[in-house]
């Protein structure tokens, strides 16, 4: 199991803070371009961002063919996760989303059991039933059970990927590949992916991109250039529990910095939801962290 160290706290609680903050210029970026566009130039500035390091820090772009493996299949994934959840914002906002999106830290249990033959500890299941519950009461109104937004499915789904790249970076650290460079390929794949998109299904206007483009630089800049590569390069010094547990804190600050910028205010049922789900997070991650102590002891005893 990898070890914690305190540069990956560090680093980690910063993409969560960036990645929170980002959801608010998501949300009035949309209010000019449409999804594809958003996300389309979104990644394309994150790699733009990334290349003067990739050039300098590999010292060129020496990229082996594993590398440009993994990038492209990091990058599919980050694509369709980013598309879902700029499509959300048509339909629900900034903290509802968030919320949701945060949900990855329960597939990521579910998807190690159905397809990497892993072990849950009862105490994770029990937490995902209590997320599913705070889900049921941030997203549907009791009064109305067939009143689904289209947004919190959209955001769900782009949780199920997100799930899926948290495990897919874990997995591709592990050789010691470069994160800057991993970063920079998901980026470039991304970018390609949804700008080909734009151009098919939507009709971006020269004009209305400047309109969006603070909420574009920022989300660009530091939400993709900086925060994901922080992501990639925090998760080097610290254990998937660790990880998981400060990145779902951006749904925190995500409703923090709605309510600030954009005066979002919930209904009571909807906060309800909201604390319920983060707690359901806190406990699934006492759970993996009680059994990853409980592993290493029964390895510590049987090599005695």
């Amino acid at each position: 199991m990898r070890r914690t160290k305190p540069q990956g706290v560090i680093l980690l609680l910063i993409t969560a803070i960036i990645w929170g903050s980002s959801f608010v210029a998501q949300s009035i970026g949309m209010q000019s371009i449409d999804a594809f566009t958003f996300t389309g130039i979104r990644t394309a500035l994150g790699m733009l961002f990334l290349l003067p390091f990739t050039l300098i820090i590999n010292k060129g772009f020496d990229f082996s063919k594993e590398t440009l493996k993994k990038g492209l299949i990091l990058g599919v994934v980050f694509s369709i996760a980013q598309n879902f959840q700029q499509f959300a914002f048509y339909y629900s906002t900034s903290g509802k989303i968030a919320f949701i999106t945060a949900f990855y830290m329960f597939f990521v249990p579910l998807i190690s059991v159905m397809f990497l033959r892993k072990k849950i500890a009862v105490l994770t299941w029990v937490s995902i039933f209590i997320g599913l519950l705070g889900l049921f009461l941030l997203c549907i109104d009791p009064k109305d059970l067939t009143n689904i937004n289209m947004g919190d499915i959209l955001a769900l789904i782009c949780a199920v990927f997100y799930a899926v790249q948290i495990i897919l970076i874990d997995k591709f650290l592990e050789d010691g590949t470069s994160g800057v460079q991993l970063s920079f390929m998901q980026f470039f794949v991304a970018a390609i992916i949804s700008i080909v998109a734009m151009f098919i299904f939507e009709k971006p206007v020269l004009s209305d991109i400047k309109t969006a483009a603070p909420s574009l630089l920022y989300s660009g800049i530091m939400s993709c250039g900086i925060a994901y590569t922080l992501q990639i390069v925090g998760q080097k010094h610290a254990s998937p529990v660790v990880a998981s547990l400060l990145m779902c804190l951006e749904s925190v600050f995500a409703v923090i910095t709605a309510a600030i910028v954009l005066h979002e205010n919930m209904l009571p049922r909807e906060l309800a939801g909201c604390l319920i789900m983060f707690g359901a997070i806190i406990l699934s991650q006492v759970s993996e962290s009680l059994s990853a102590k409980h592993q290493q002891s029964k390895e510590s005893s049987g090599s005695i």
